[in-house]
């Protein structure tokens, strides 16, 4: 049936009051976040490296965890929270996911059914949880914390990844500093209908773990969609450079050059302890 040009208009119209309501709402909530933000992030927020139309996002602020969302990828580009220890380390029940009305798409928890993809949390639930509190929790579901994972990287090693983070990084630090996000092509016309939905599917994950100091030490990995989940962590350990190289963001561009040149350059295990969890299995 063939659309009346008044109905096509109204849609427009709706469509352009929408997209309005959602830059002007995002813009002031921005800036009046940006203290709070400050604080929820150690030596900034990531940022582009060059602007870009696939390098742009706003920042979303969410309990205990920074997004860097992108209209474009309809993917967080990047997630960033702390944790740190907790005496009595609690999760509830999981809670369901849910829209953010902060998107510019209309991404529902039942876009991805039938993809063959997970709805994979970028923020996890328990080590959210834990830290953070039941209200951080449930913003976990969020769908805008969610990106397209294969099940054997979202129910195995991203799963064990997580887990070794929390269980045994965190107790052993006391705190550490958490980035994580997707890997795309760079040029966005070879990924352009790799989708679920309207939401982009990356290549790989990185997560990037450092623990803030005068001196501080980092661990970066890059971890592809085709794992088969049994490998040992450290099998895809990276520099915080390959990864600025593949994202195209900048990260702690706040720390002295000398310090984030090394920071950034090395692949680093020392003082990790990473062999001895490297091949610790999922605790589910």
């Amino acid at each position: 049936m063939l659309l009346s040009l008044p109905f096509l208009r109204r849609q427009v119209r709706n469509l352009g009051v929408s997209l309005l309501f959602v830059l002007a709402a995002s813009g002031l909530w921005y800036w009046q976040e940006q203290d709070v933000r400050d604080r929820l992030s150690w030596m900034g927020v990531p940022t582009w490296d060059e602007p870009g139309f696939t390098s742009f996002h706003r920042v979303l602020r969410n309990e205990g965890v920074l997004i860097g969302w992108s209209d474009v990828r309809v993917n967080p580009l990047w997630v960033s929270y702390r944790l740190h220890e907790v005496d009595d380390p609690y999760s509830g029940p999981r809670p369901d996911f849910r829209r953010d009305w902060r998107t510019l798409w209309p991404i529902a928890p039942q876009s991805y059914f039938g993809s063959g993809y997970d709805r994979g949390h970028l923020a996890p639930n328990y080590a959210i949880a834990a830290v953070h509190g039941r209200d951080a929790q449930a913003q976990t579901f969020l769908m805008s914390n969610i990106s397209p994972q294969r099940p054997n990287l979202n129910r195995k090693l991203w799963q064990r990844l997580e887990e070794v983070i929390i269980d045994h990084f965190v107790p052993r630090f006391g705190v550490v500093e958490v980035i994580t996000g997707p890997v795309f092509p760079a040029n966005l016309i070879d990924n352009a209908f790799n989708r679920v939905g309207l939401v982009e599917v990356p290549q790989a994950f990185y997560k990037i773990l450092v623990v803030p100091s005068e001196r501080p030490r980092a661990l970066a990995f890059l971890m592809p969609q085709t794992v088969k989940g049994n490998e040992p962590l450290d099998r895809y350990l990276v520099s915080i450079d390959e990864i600025e190289a593949r994202t195209g963001l900048d990260f702690f561009s706040l720390l002295p050059d000398e310090v984030e040149d090394r920071l950034e350059s090395e692949v680093s295990r020392q003082g990790w302890a990473l062999g001895s969890v490297a091949r610790l299995p999922s605790r589910y």
